[in-house]
């Protein structure tokens, strides 16, 4: 098993380590994000993935590569497979995402995948009308909703020892926020309406969940950090909830 991007990146937590927690061995980590949220930077991340998947696939020699969704780094991880002739197994193709480059990713990979296990029978079909093979594209559901009935959650109590905060408002509201990558404007100007809309809500509490490494994802979060500073009562931020503390909300 290997893991790229964000899981080593000491910028969002080192999160491996919860992988490694959940009792799953890691044979090799890829590191390829550059100390750079712009397009340049990003895409010069995508290459220095394809560099370090090449040395990952040729030591690890898999039988397959399992991929999961529409990031960049999962871009970079199936070139490398595809030039490498090891068979990609896609999930979660054939969706469709507005004002975000994952939209062309997603098909790129589909179109670089043998076998696709989409979430529902309209995404199966949009695989099929990409020129993919009707008998390799088969519609499993999405896989990940099995946690929601398998995973132990906890009680709010537990939650506020968790994240050492006290949830005390009448309403808690739980706010991720992802940057639209195909926007040309200002990527603020999104997130400063989505803050004037939670002004309105007085008797929320305010819990946030820090970007992606998104192009302009450290903008973003520090806009966040600054709404977090000016309403320090209610508004707290956190760069990496975890699974259970995430859906326990």
């Amino acid at each position: 098993m290997s893991v790229w991007l964000a899981h080593v990146c000491w910028q969002h937590t080192l999160t491996y380590r919860l992988i490694e927690a959940d009792g799953f061995t890691i044979d090799a980590k890829v590191e390829m994000l550059l100390s750079s949220d712009s397009s340049v930077g990003i895409a010069k991340s995508v290459g220095l993935g394809v560099i370090g998947f090449a040395d990952a696939l040729d030591w690890l020699n898999p039988d397959i590569m399992v991929v999961l969704g529409d990031r960049f780094e999962i871009l970079a991880a199936v070139q490398a497979a595809m030039v490498a002739r090891i068979p990609i197994a896609h999930i979660h193709g054939g969706e469709a995402t507005e004002g975000a480059i994952d939209e062309a990713i997603r098909h790129a990979v589909s179109k670089m995948s043998h076998l696709h296990f989409t979430a529902a029978e309209p995404y199966r079909n949009r695989v099929i009308q990409l020129g993919e093979s009707p008998e390799r594209v088969f519609n499993t559901g999405a896989i990940g909703l099995d946690n929601l009935t398998k995973l132990e959650l906890i009680d709010r109590t537990n939650l506020e020892k968790a994240l050492d905060i006290k949830l005390d408002h009448a309403r808690v509201i739980l706010c991720t926020y992802h940057p639209e990558t195909l926007m040309n404007d200002d990527f603020g100007m999104a997130l400063q309406e989505l803050f004037r809309a939670l002004d309105h809500l007085k008797d929320a509490q305010i819990v946030f969940t820090k970007g992606n490494a998104d192009t302009d994802g450290r903008k973003n979060n520090e806009r966040i950090d600054n709404y977090v500073s000016n309403n320090p009562v209610r508004v707290a931020s956190y760069v990496n909830l975890g699974q259970v503390n995430y859906l326990s909300f």
